[in-house]
């Protein structure tokens, strides 16, 4: 099927298609268009990575606006947002408007009324369905991304009950799924009434198989030598190999110590393919990664990437994961070695794909568990870039004879495990139950058993006796903890469940928080962040091998300052979780005493990135406590609001006014507090020449800062630095005039 054979589309989109190569649809594409996605039918389309999922998304979000519709594409993750966002800007000389919204749960975000499409992650989407943003009303096409991931425990039930909702609020939705080849995909289309197209067919063919000994062994018996020298290791020479015919490797591993490690090994095998101007390109890069921020983590990344190898987890920052990402993509870099989290989605394919690990560590399972299936073929499934590469090949490592034979019955020759709802597990029921009664989607347990009659697990279930059980505990949950009331048949949110529901927490987690604010009297900082780190919408973090000796003494020694009792070190799951709880928090009153990043990331073992998240996490819920602090009338507003700006900006009390404003960030501002310039007045008044001093000299940087604090002449023109003396918490030697986490709001 060719561009101009597809009906429904703007005028100029075929002939824009056809210009930028596409003379043919594949056929997955051309399947798609003949089920009608441009006409309004919903479709969900199972089919493998880089088999054109996306093109088909676009055809439907065009063809619908087209028709005068508003599109709405939903995605896992916030860097897919950004990503896709990118990707569908180039609609916009067909005036298509695109907008993206992945933040402040808090908002019904109007501004997205006037975009034709946007796009957003599933959480944002519930937030913005809670928060009653008015334009949810106006969407005819609604594309799920990665709608597979409703299996997964965590995320998947906030999708599975957004599309539900999506549907209640438009009856006549397209819903057009994007999902992974699937054993159950028809079940998923039953659910949303859509047509299916399920599809094997890749652009490129991809080759799968085990290496063991001296070669790969493939699934249809062909054999690759790859031979292992002495004291080589096999993932080091299937690189080479590959690099050998101008292909790139991704590998992936089960932790990110092991990823890093794994990329100082690569290092030396992808330095010797560099070719001269790659090695200019690549220090260059380094250099760019190396100013990301001013830890470890960045020195250790630029070392390697200075060499064409990279690694890739969730602790790096988002700064870092697109500099990787990009070069890898623009074949820059040679190798990444990553964890899984590479596999969810974000574009990066390679010639080949390494499978090093396929075990990972499982506290429920108790041990190493092999991975699923279905995730180690989304794995399988980055290996072949179109246009790029003749073949992808994905190989496993076998340390034996027996180990091949598993690693073939399990993946190689495997299908997929069939996608499963995870909506009746009680965390994911406390959330979304008070959202649908403060929503106003149900008013009564029939009404609210009515609305999931509507999701993926009522349309798998056999029977409703779990489900029905589940939701009485979680109403009586609810009622217990003032979030909903019951009067005969019918429930109604409370003023509290309606601020819990728009604020986005699990209800468990404002159960906790009220508890602890009630008993507040003047909480400290410490006390605060110990409370918030406590709930269930924080991830904590582990505690290592001597941090329960560390911590019970801290614990003991802050006892007065905690917002709740200390549980009995006989309680053991409790006392740990407790202690978890406050190495959180520790790292939290480390960043807002200015403790510097570096020795953070090092002190907790952590990555910039997990530095990031924390504080993000921990502004949202202080925010959220602020609120219900305001609400409940208690007397400690103030104090969290405060413990929240400090988390916010990373700085002791004093530095907070000055720190507000836009572009000082925590290092500068310090630096300001001891050149005298002491709050936002002051820069107002200061003189320049102290301030661009303070600064360093930036004359730029001053002239902004002034700008933003509300200065009339912030001109810099003609002004000497005053007082350039050694810098406090200095980060231009460190990071070549770059700013690190922190600097800017």
């Amino acid at each position: 099927m060719n561009p101009a054979d597809i009906p429904g589309l703007p005028a100029g989109v075929p002939d824009f298609l056809s210009e930028s190569g596409i003379e043919a649809l594949y056929p997955p594409q051309a399947e798609a268009v003949d089920a009608g996605v441009t006409e309004g039918e919903s479709l969900v389309a199972s089919v493998p990575t880089a088999s054109g999922k996306t093109l088909i998304a676009e055809l439907a979000m065009l063809s619908s606006v087209e028709r005068g519709g508003k599109a709405l594409y939903v995605v896992p993750l916030r860097a897919l947002a950004s990503e896709k966002k990118a990707e569908f800007e180039r609609w916009a000389d067909f005036d298509v408007d695109v907008g993206v919204s992945t933040g402040n749960y808090e908002s019904s975000e109007e501004w997205l009324s006037s975009r034709d499409i946007v796009v957003a992650t599933s959480e944002k989407v519930d937030s913005l369905v809670r928060n009653g943003a008015p334009w949810i009303d106006d969407l005819t096409c609604v594309v799920a991304d990665e709608v597979h991931l409703v299996d997964d425990p965590n995320r998947g039930p906030t999708l599975e009950v957004t599309v539900a909702k999506l549907r209640r609020i438009n009856p006549g939705l397209q819903v057009v799924a994007l999902s992974a080849t699937v054993d159950n995909a028809d079940e998923v289309a039953d659910w949303l009434d859509a047509e299916l197209v399920k599809s094997d067919w890749r652009p490129v063919d991809l080759r799968t198989g085990v290496h063991y000994g001296d070669a790969i062994t493939f699934d249809d018996d062909d054999r690759r030598e790859v031979p292992v020298g002495r004291g080589e290791r096999p993932t080091a020479a299937l690189v080479a190999d590959a690099l050998d015919e101008g292909g790139s490797s991704l590998v992936f591993v089960n932790s990110r110590r092991n990823a890093e490690a794994a990329a100082r090994r690569l290092a030396d095998v992808t330095e010797d393919a560099l070719d001269p101007e790659e090695r200019d390109d690549l220090d260059t890069l380094a250099d760019e990664v190396a100013a990301v921020s001013d830890t470890e983590t960045s020195d250790d990344l630029a070392a390697v990437v200075e060499k064409g190898a990279a690694f890739h987890h969730a602790g790096l920052s988002a700064e870092h994961r697109s500099l990787v990402e990009d070069a890898f993509r623009d074949r820059l870099l040679k190798a990444i070695c990553a964890t899984p989290t590479l596999a969810a989605g974000v574009n990066t394919p390679s010639r080949r794909v390494i499978v090093r690990d396929w075990r990972r560590y499982d506290g429920e399972f108790g041990g190493m568990k092999p991975l699923d299936t279905l995730e180690v073929h989304q794995m399988f499934g980055r290996a072949g870039r179109p246009g790029l590469d003749p073949y992808g090949e994905a190989v496993l490592l076998a340390k034996d004879h027996d180990t091949m034979d598993e690693l073939f019955e399990r993946y190689v020759d495997a299908d997929p495990e069939p996608v499963q709802s995870k909506l009746a597990r009680e965390p994911a029921m406390r959330t979304h139950l008070l959202a649908t009664v403060a929503s106003g989607f149900a008013r009564s347990r029939s009404g609210l058993l009515d609305f999931l009659d509507r999701t993926l697990y009522a349309a798998q279930a056999d029977e409703t006796q779990h489900l029905e059980s589940v939701v009485d505990s979680v109403i009586e949950y609810l009622i217990a903890n003032d979030f909903v009331e019951r009067s005969g048949d019918e429930i109604t949110a409370t003023e509290l469940g309606h601020t819990v529901s728009r604020l986005y927490l699990d209800p468990m987690s404002a159960a906790e928080i009220v508890d602890g604010l009630r008993e507040a009297d003047d909480p400290t900082p410490l006390g605060l962040y110990h409370l918030v780190c406590r709930t269930p919408d924080m991830y904590e973090l582990y505690l290592k091998s001597g941090d329960r000796e560390t911590y019970t003494e801290l614990c003991y020694e802050r006892e007065s300052e905690f917002l709740g009792r200390v549980p009995s070190e006989f309680e053991e799951v409790r006392f740990e979780e407790w202690l978890s709880a406050l190495k959180t928090a520790k790292l939290l009153e480390d960043w807002a005493s200015e403790v510097d990043e570096d020795r953070i990331t090092e002190r907790y073992g952590v990555g910039p990135g997990d530095v990031r998240g924390k504080v993000d996490t921990a502004e949202w819920l202080l925010g959220a406590a602020e609120r219900l602090a305001v609400d409940l009338d208690l007397d400690c507003v103030v104090a969290v609001r405060e413990a929240k700006k400090r988390v916010e900006y990373g700085v002791r009390e004093e530095l907070l006014d000055l720190a507000g404003v836009r572009n000082v960030g925590r290092k500068r501002a310090r630096r300001l507090y001891e050149a005298g310039v002491e709050s936002r007045a002051a820069l107002r008044e200061a003189d320049k020449a102290t301030v661009l001093g303070a600064l360093r000299g930036r004359e730029r940087t001053a002239e902004r800062i002034l700008e933003n604090a509300g200065r009339r002449d912030p001109s810099m023109d003609g002004v000497s630095a005053d007082g350039e003396g050694e810098a406090v918490g200095d980060e231009t030697a460190a990071t070549g005039g770059q700013a690190s986490l922190g600097d800017f709001e």
